[in-house]
């Protein structure tokens, strides 16, 4: 068993009421109790809890389908904690005929931190899809829920109407009895369907969480998140009281160019308030990206990706994301380099670390930005593509440079996660690429190149820095101090392998690269209560 802190068997899919209750982390999502495919009817509600978001107990789920409306699956959903501390679940429940409806949860008692048993409410499904040109079939993922300005608590609903796709929005006095608001959060003329949206407020420069269940202090921006296509993308901007409407610092209709929080394989995420520590914490779903038939054998398909932290650059310009500090507490065997130097065609192996689970944080010192070529802007709209063309195989002015990891004897198979400068006309722009087309030399793996950009003012800081969490077939990114967030999931043959992998530190570019600060760690096996195969609970 790897040192993933959630990896549940059967098929797992997206992260739902994420709470922290009692001295309890919980984490609900989305489960096929039944096998490690996602079939239509099975899905019910998983529940795995913890006490520091790295070690996880999975309890019996809390949600199945038995009631008419939800009798072909409970969907995604969120939690809210209420005034006085009652803990609420809102989810989207399926009845036969493909209607989506959202129903109202209550825990059974209260009193328990670990809350077991929940009631489905009796007035069940609380808000039904009477919109006029919703499509049925596509209104789902009820938001957590936030105090409006008027006072009432408001949730939103993503939906598919007949020319363009919202976040609907809702109010009501009691978390019973919902009434929908004239007009929705935010919309737009997309053409696919906004699943598992998610709003919450932000500060600039202040990694501190607000909790949107009590007034939001001035100052304060807010980050709309939704789940379209094959990404989670955000918009920033402001929650406009008097309107009871987000609206968008900058207006971009072109969805290509908004900014996704994380640039990978990564899905259906969910964020919460953690009042232990005060802080945001967000999860997100990474698919396998191996063969069904693979799933099947081993028995369980889909991680949440490890949480983490998430908050607005100083320039209120974009979330900023790393991984929660309780992950270090499985850090071990610790090696350290300082005052490397990487010119174009270097490769230094990192050694000293198992190379299959570790946690790595390099910086990069650029010793020249004078080699930087002319940036295109046009790159914005792909840049997946741009990391196919600029591999870590051609050489660039500033770049590539990075890591090479989960790399065989030969370099038959290697991942490699990487860098390039661009200069645009008044600014640097940073592309990141975490590139699996070598990852594995099975044949039935997706391997892309995923990428993204970031802006970087190297007039004032010449260090870049990278962070990767190798997990097995897991690997997690932050470029940027987390401006770029990037999982990958590969399947390598060295995996099963009885001998080791390889990691290097490199560099292809042209201009020479200081490494000042390489640290690693040997990740120690978190305990997640499984037990021959299956839940000890």
């Amino acid at each position: 068993m790897d040192w993933r802190y959630l990896e549940i068997y059967d098929d797992t899919e997206d992260p739902c009421g994420l709470m922290y209750y009692k001295g309890i982390y919980h984490n609900f999502y989305q489960y096929n109790p039944h096998c490690a495919l996602w079939c239509w009817g099975d899905i019910a509600w998983g529940h795995s809890v913890s006490t520091d978001l790295v070690n996880w107990i999975q309890l019996e789920p809390v949600i199945e389908p038995d009631n008419p409306s939800d009798i072909d699956g409970c969907w995604t959903g969120s939690a809210t904690i209420l005034s006085g501390g009652q803990p609420v679940i809102l989810y989207t429940g399926v009845s036969r005929d493909n209607c989506q409806v959202q129903n109202l949860l209550f825990p059974k008692n209260p009193s328990d931190p670990y809350l077991r048993e929940w009631t489905k409410a009796g007035n069940n499904p609380v808000i039904q899809p009477v919109v006029p040109g919703l499509n049925r079939s596509c209104f789902r993922d009820p938001t957590t829920g936030w105090i409006g300005p008027d006072g009432l608590w408001r949730i939103a609903v993503g939906a598919q109407l007949y020319s363009y796709n919202a976040a609907l929005l809702y109010k009501s006095e009691d978390f019973l009895s919902w009434t929908r608001v004239d007009h929705p959060l935010y919309s737009h003329n997309l053409s696919n369907m906004w699943e598992c949206p998610d709003f919450f407020a932000v500060l600039p420069g202040n990694n501190s969480g607000l909790d949107m269940s009590v007034s939001i202090p001035r100052g304060a921006k807010h980050a709309l998140k939704m789940s379209v296509g094959y990404f989670d993308k955000y918009l920033i901007g402001v929650y406009d009281l008097k309107r009871d409407a987000f609206v968008p610092d900058t207006i971009v209709d072109d969805c290509r160019l908004w900014l996704r929080i994380d640039y990978g394989d990564f899905y259906a995420s969910k964020s919460f308030f953690d009042s232990k520590k005060g802080r945001r914490i967000i999860w997100g779903w990474s698919q396998e990206a191996d063969c069904r038939s693979d799933d099947v054998a081993k028995g369980w398909a889909g991680i949440h990706t490890i949480p983490r932290t998430i908050w607005l650059d100083s320039d209120g310009k974009q979330l900023l994301q790393w991984p929660v500090d309780e992950i270090e507490s499985l850090r071990t065997n610790e090696i350290n380099h300082q005052g490397l130097e990487l010119n174009k065609g270097d490769m230094f192996e990192i050694n000293g670390v198992d190379t299959f689970q570790a946690d790595v944080e390099i910086y990069f010192e650029l010793t020249s930005i004078n080699a930087a070529e002319p940036f295109d802007p046009s790159w914005l709209l792909d840049p997946e593509k741009h990391c196919c063309e600029a591999g870590a195989s051609v050489h660039g002015g500033i770049g590539p440079f990075g890591l090479v990891i989960l790399a065989s004897n030969n370099m038959d198979e290697h991942t490699v996660v990487h860098f390039r400068v661009y200069k645009s006309q008044q600014k640097y722009m940073i592309l990141m690429c975490s590139d699996l087309r070598r990852s594995s030399i099975r044949p039935s793996p997706y391997t892309p190149a995923y990428g993204g950009f970031f802006e970087l003012d190297l007039a004032k800081e010449r260090k870049i820095s990278l962070r990767t969490l190798i997990d097995r077939s897991a690997v997690e990114s932050f470029g940027g101090g987390g401006r770029v967030c990037i999982t990958s999931r590969v399947y390598p043959a060295v995996l099963a392998d009885v001998g080791r992998a390889h990691m290097y530190a490199f560099n292809n570019g042209s201009a020479t690269v200081r490494v000042p600060q390489l640290s690693a760690w040997t990740m120690r096996n978190a305990h997640v209560n499984v037990e021959n195969g299956r839940s000890a609970i």
